[in-house]
């Protein structure tokens, strides 16, 4: 239930809510709790980077709304059930409202410009400019003086872009060049909503449980694109749905946006913006892998490029 005179009920706070101040040094509570976050977060781009074929795949058997809002669905019914387990949701009125208008961008904008950007390219494309995403977290913490950047940050930024643009210039053209470069275009787009919903994000993520946050950004971000969706989902022909098509919808929606999403928001509170962020590195290698493997999609020589250079910029930009 929401409450109106704290962000968390008395005596009913979310586990995954309390504060990691200091490192203890190896065996302390604080360690470990560093190093569980570490393994989450490990096992969310391992998930993220397998999801780029799913979404690939479920975009060529359903409209790209259509399965997005399908899965997001899943998503928001997954968290709901967690947070009536934990007894309702403890926000304020005030963080209700802030983490909804959040979710609009972070779940809800994002996930349009992701999927409808997906649907138009390839998928370990996608994943390479997405792997930009920690230089954009970086240069917008600092527009808004949430951290500080270093002329080797800098550097990185510049180096990360650079790769953006040797992905988007490498990736072999599909039906139409056009087609290809909207696509890449509107992920790019996507990213920055992302970059700027995860550093807002953080001042909430400090007081607050990734289930409470999950529900309510989750859900902000579900209705409006229930809205622009219900088009696509009015013609869908839900008794012809294949079982793989079933099986990619429950991977994204209950893997991918629930699950690895609350691995993501728990890094936010506990690394932060930018060295949850860093983990995105990992993802580029995961999906190209597995696009070669199970949609043949061949890495180009300017996208390994890019690859690398994005890489070599995110390393920069954490250190």
């Amino acid at each position: 239930m929401l409450s109106r005179k704290g962000a968390v009920a008395p005596g009913s706070a979310d586990p995954s809510a309390t504060p990691v101040r200091s490192l203890a040094g190896p065996g302390g509570p604080e360690h470990v709790a560093v190093s569980s976050t570490d393994m989450m977060l490990l096992g969310m781009s391992i998930i993220w980077g397998v999801n780029f074929s799913v979404v690939k795949y479920g975009t060529t058997q359903l409209a790209p709304l259509a399965f997005n809002g399908i899965r997001m669905t899943i998503a928001v019914l997954t968290l709901g059930v967690l947070v009536w387990a934990r007894g309702g949701l403890r926000l304020s009125w005030s963080d209700a409202r802030a983490l909804f208008v959040l979710g609009l961008l972070g779940n809800g904008l994002y996930q349009i410009l992701f999927i409808e950007g997906i649907a138009r390219t390839r998928a370990g494309t996608v994943a390479l400019i997405l792997a930009a995403g920690p230089a954009f977290v970086a240069l917008i913490g600092r527009i808004m003086g949430v951290e500080r950047v270093s002329a080797r940050g800098w550097s990185g930024i510049g180096l990360s872009l650079a790769g953006i643009a040797l992905v988007t210039a490498g990736t072999p053209a599909s039906s139409s060049g056009s087609t290809t470069l909207l696509g890449n275009l509107l992920v790019l787009a996507g990213a920055l909503c992302w970059a700027i919903f995860s550093v807002l994000l953080k001042p909430y993520a400090n007081r607050i449980g990734a289930v409470q946050l999950g529900s309510i950004t989750m859900l902000g971000g579900l209705l409006p694109l229930l809205v622009v969706a219900s088009p696509s989902l009015a013609s869908v022909s839900w008794g012809a749905m294949p079982a793989g098509l079933w099986l990619a919808l429950v991977y994204s929606g209950f893997g991918a946006l629930a699950v690895a999403g609350l691995f993501w928001l728990r890094g936010v509170r506990v690394l932060g913006p930018t060295r949850t962020a860093m983990y995105v590195n990992l993802q580029p290698v995961i999906a190209l892998i597995v696009a070669w493997w199970a949609l043949n999609e061949v890495p180009t020589a300017a996208q390994w490029g890019g690859t690398g250079a994005i890489i070599a910029g995110v390393l920069l930009t954490r250190s």
